[in-house]
C-alpha cells in the first residue's frame, strides 16, 4: 500500500470526522510512518484490520473533500496569495523609479484586485 501524502492534508481538515480507530490508524501510518504490523500490535487488531481502517478512513476523507471542497478551496486561495506576492515582488524593481510610473500603477491595481478577491473568499 503506497502512501499518498495528500491524505495527510485531508486528515488535517477532516480527521475529526473519522472514527477513533480510523484516526489512530491513519495518524500512525501517515504521520508516524509506522508499518501495518507496528500499528496492529498496540491497537490489538490484525494487520488486515489496520489496513481496513486506513482504507475506510481514506475513503471517508476523500468523500468529505468531494462534498465540501475545503482542501481544494484552501489550495486555490494559497495560489492566489502566491500570485499577489509575486506581483508585489515584481513591483520592487520599480521602487527607485519615478513614483508615478505607469507600470507601477498597473501593478498596484492588479495587486489590489487580487488581494480583494482573496479577502472576499475568506
Amino acid at each position: 500500500m503506497g502512501k499518498d501524502m495528500s491524505v495527510t492534508m485531508l486528515y488535517d481538515f477532516y480527521g475529526d470526522m473519522l472514527t477513533d480507530k480510523q484516526k489512530e490508524a491513519i495518524e500512525l501510518y501517515y504521520n508516524e510512518d509506522l508499518s501495518l504490523a507496528e500499528i496492529a500490535e498496540p491497537l490489538g487488531i490484525s494487520r488486515q484490520g489496520v489496513r481496513d481502517n486506513i482504507k475506510r478512513g481514506e475513503k471517508q476523507l476523500m468523500e468529505l473533500e468531494e462534498k465540501l471542497g475545503l482542501v481544494k478551496r484552501f489550495m486555490q486561495i494559497g495560489e492566489k496569495l502566491d500570485d499577489a506576492l509575486n506581483l508585489l515582488s515584481g513591483m520592487r524593481q520599480y521602487e527607485t523609479m519615478y513614483v508615478h510610473s505607469h507600470k507601477l500603477a498597473v501593478a498596484m491595481k492588479e495587486l489590489s484586485e487580487k488581494i480583494e478577491k482573496v479577502r472576499q473568499e475568506i
